[in-house]
This record gives C-alpha cells, sequence and structure tokens, in this order.
C-alpha cells in the first residue's frame, strides 16, 4: 500500500527522532538533514535503512547522498513506492 506524502513525513519525522532525539515536530520539509538536523552520513545510512523497512522501498546508497532535505527524502520515497 502506497503511503502519502503526509505519512512519509510523519514517518521520517519519527525515524530521525529515533536516530538523533531531535523531537519529530521539528523535522519538516525544507529542513536539511546535515545543516539543520545535524545528522552526520553514518547517521543518514540508518535512517535511509530504516525508511526501506518502514516504507518498503530500496534506496540504493548512491541515492543516500542524494536525499539532502527532508523533502527530497519523502519525494524519493514517494516516487520508490511506485
Amino acid at each position: 500500500m502506497a503511503h502519502s506524502e503526509q505519512e512519509i513525513l510523519a514517518g521520517l519525522a519519527e525515524i530521525v527522532n529515533e536516530e538523533t532525539g531531535l523531537p519529530a515536530d521539528s523535522v519538516t520539509p525544507q529542513k536539511s538533514f546535515t545543516d539543520d538536523l545535524d545528522v552526520d552520513s553514518l547517521s543518514m545510512m540508518t535512517i535511509a535503512t530504516l525508511a526501506e523497512e518502514k516504507f518498503d522501498v530500496r534506496i540504493p546508497d548512491e541515492e543516500v547522498g542524494n536525499l539532502r532535505t527532508v523533502q527530497d527524502a519523502v519525494d524519493y520515497i514517494n516516487k520508490a513506492q511506485g
């Protein structure tokens, strides 16, 4: 079942909260993972893996670096759902 953009955003916020301890409501579409949310490359790989499991999509390692903002990740997951 495909998730809506809102469900994806909420799921990513939950994952970022688990990984970084940041409040889920601070994870908004325009936020940059590295600049605004202080997510390093290792944490980003963990977030991608958890997102793959949660949304049943595949995010190749080489794509993870292209996910600069939360919206980039939402768009990628939305498209990957097919």
